[in-house]
């Protein structure tokens, strides 16, 4: 196939284009792609498969500047990806990314699905919002809902490896709030999984079946590295750092992949002891 990955310059992007360009065509683009309705035609035009993934870091304080681009660089491009989509003759099947913050807030034990109605707060409705501009392109269209990415080649790990690694990790507030995460390969396996069944549409959450509550996810990157694991991080130590953006490390997300198990998708890496052994090895 053509595939064109918008927003393929991030963690996400880099990872399907290593893996999708062994069989098919692939041309990535960041954000400039969206400078224009004419640009993006021109660049999506004679595609078989576009993957929007454009969208700036919710992980630092929120400033009206980082509101206004989280804002701008997802519902804002959805709905230019719209027009650009339905201008074409022959129109692309579309993957767009939204994220599990859709949801309200639960425990590890009574875990969100695709069945489940929205939550509440900003983050809340900014999916919404991006979900709503998805559906303009097409009736088709298919939603990812993420969980935290797991890869060493960047995000939330990352960010978290050298802490640990140097023996200061522990657990954020109590650890009790639910962590759903995703290895960086099962994500980019269901989306291999998810090209190849022409009848898949809607909205699929895109996490390992098996979410934990943080300090447990804490204790599995520590055994990985042989670290000890017991100096808590705050929350005031978290919004000096990040403000309202915070949150994003604080609420408590459970959430499953109803639909990708239920249409036989298996995942390599469904506990995050395997995630860890092989991200840390």
């Amino acid at each position: 196939m053509n595939i064109v990955i918008l927003g393929g310059t991030g963690l996400i992007g880099r990872a399907l284009q290593n893996s999708l360009s062994k069989t098919h065509q692939v041309n990535c683009f960041n954000r400039d792609a969206f400078k224009s309705l004419e640009h993006l035609i021109s660049i999506i035009e004679g595609s078989d498969l576009v993957i929007q993934l454009s969208g700036s870091t919710i992980s630092k304080r929120w400033s009206k500047k980082i509101i206004r681009e989280m804002w701008q660089s997802r519902v804002d491009t959805n709905q230019l990806l719209a027009d650009a989509v339905n201008s074409l003759s022959v129109k692309p099947r579309v993957i767009c990314a939204s994220g599990i913050s859709f949801y309200a807030e639960s425990s590890c034990d009574k875990p969100m699905t695709e069945d489940d109605s929205k939550g509440d707060g900003y983050l809340t409705d900014l999916n919404i919002a991006i979900e709503n501009a998805a559906k303009s392109i097409s009736e088709n269209v298919i939603i990812l809902r993420f969980g935290v990415v797991l890869s060493r080649e960047g995000g939330a790990l990352q960010k978290l490896y050298w802490p640990y690694y140097f023996g200061v990790g522990g657990p954020i507030l109590t650890g009790n709030q639910c962590f759903s995460w995703i290895h960086i390969k099962d994500l980019v396996k269901a989306i291999h999984f998810l090209m190849d069944n022409t009848q898949s549409k809607g909205v699929y959450n895109v996490t390992s079946p098996e979410p934990v509550p943080q300090k447990v996810f804490g204790k599995s990157l520590a055994k990985a590295l042989n670290r000890p694991f017991f100096i808590p991080v705050w929350e005031w130590q978290l919004k000096i750092l990040l403000g309202k953006g915070s949150q994003v490390l604080t609420l408590s997300a459970s959430v499953i992949p109803k639909r990708l198990t239920q249409e036989g998708f298996v995942f390599d890496y469904p506990s995050v002891d395997s995630a860890m052994s092989e991200l840390i090895s």
